[in-house]
């Protein structure tokens, strides 16, 4: 019995759509693992790390690098820019006074112009000129020659006086354009390298304190410590004061008191109490933050800074400040909280 057989054509047309959609099928595969691996975070981006405090710092030094040399640049323009501005008005104090001589002067010269021009000579130089001795004419004429040089003897020297003015007046002021232009060129990039670096120390890791009257502190990784440590550094050189709890003047326990207050965390006004209060703590693991205490019988109490440093009110006559926790016997750490 003969076998029915497809076309060669049908054949080919059901092979190649049987492929097609195999291919389908695996695209869909993939996009499918694909989509649960991202989901997953398999096919992210390698993260890069980022850069520690000691590279941040580094950043800002480079930059202040760039900035000092920029500053001081433009003090010194801005200096010489003042001095140039007081001798440009100097200057034209003087030119002053001079153009109104000058035109004084022009103005005598031109009405005597004006007056020969209009009238002639005058009634007196007339009757000279019929009646005097040749000797006594000649005289006389050498007279007034001699008047008409000094008028223009005198308007010479004081267009002299005003030109060399005015000529130091225009240098000046052309220095003045150019000096003016630096310092706005140079007060720019200030401003630009001042925002590079405020940027960079906004990048600062949250568990960095830095402020004015404390070095800057990394790895305070408390909340509560990097606030109580910003207030008590805030309080440096404010007076020491028995009893005192701020804000303006302090003893010992009353600056970690008023510290850690700021934070949310209270403490008894006494150093024994804010010992029993706090956690023990061993001296390797210290961290920013803790309350270091002192002698025997708990008699001082510092905020602790890291590198053996801490803020403290020390005592009557000294004010607040950061100093060396080994300058006294150490009795030992706790952590408010």
């Amino acid at each position: 019995m003969p076998v029915a057989t497809m076309p060669p054509h049908r054949h080919d047309l059901n092979a190649s759509a049987r492929s097609g959609g195999l291919r389908r099928a695996a695209h869909r595969v993939l996009v499918l693992v694909a989509a649960a691996a991202v989901g997953a975070g398999l096919l992210t981006a390698p993260a890069h790390a980022a850069p520690t405090v000691d590279e941040i710092e580094a950043q800002i030094d480079k930059k202040w690098e760039q900035l000092e040399p920029t500053i001081e640049q433009y003090n010194k323009v801005r200096a010489q820019l003042k001095v140039n501005r007081k001798k440009s008005a100097d200057l034209q104090k003087k030119i002053e006074p001079l153009a109104l001589q000058s035109e004084l002067a022009l103005n005598r010269v031109g009405d005597l112009a004006s007056r020969y021009y209009i009238s002639g000579p005058s009634h007196d130089i007339g009757a000279l000129l019929v009646s005097a001795k040749p000797d006594t004419l000649t005289e006389q004429l050498t007279i007034l020659d001699r008047l008409a040089a000094q008028e223009r003897k005198e308007v010479e020297g004081v267009l002299a006086v005003r030109a060399k003015y005015d000529g130091e007046k225009q240098k000046l002021d052309a220095l003045i354009v150019t000096q003016t232009k630096q310092q706005n060129d140079l007060s720019a990039k200030k401003k630009q390298i001042d925002a590079e670096i405020k940027q960079l120390e906004a990048s600062m890791p949250k568990t960095t304190v830095k402020t004015a009257a404390c070095p800057t502190i990394n790895g305070v990784v408390s909340e509560a410590a990097r606030t109580a440590i910003k207030t008590a550094c805030g309080k440096v050189g404010k007076p020491y004061v028995w009893g005192a709890t701020g804000p303006n003047s302090f003893d010992c326990s009353g600056l970690t008191q008023y510290a850690y207050k700021a934070a949310g965390i209270y403490l008894t006004h006494h150093t024994g109490d804010q010992w029993n209060e706090g956690k023990a703590i061993a001296r390797a693991d210290a961290r920013p933050g803790d309350l270091v205490f002192f002698f025997s019988g708990l008699s001082h109490v510092g905020l602790y800074l890291g590198n053996n440093q801490m803020v403290h009110a020390p005592r009557a006559g000294k004010p607040v400040q950061v100093s060396s926790i080994t300058t006294m016997p150490i009795a030992g750490f706790r952590r408010p909280g």
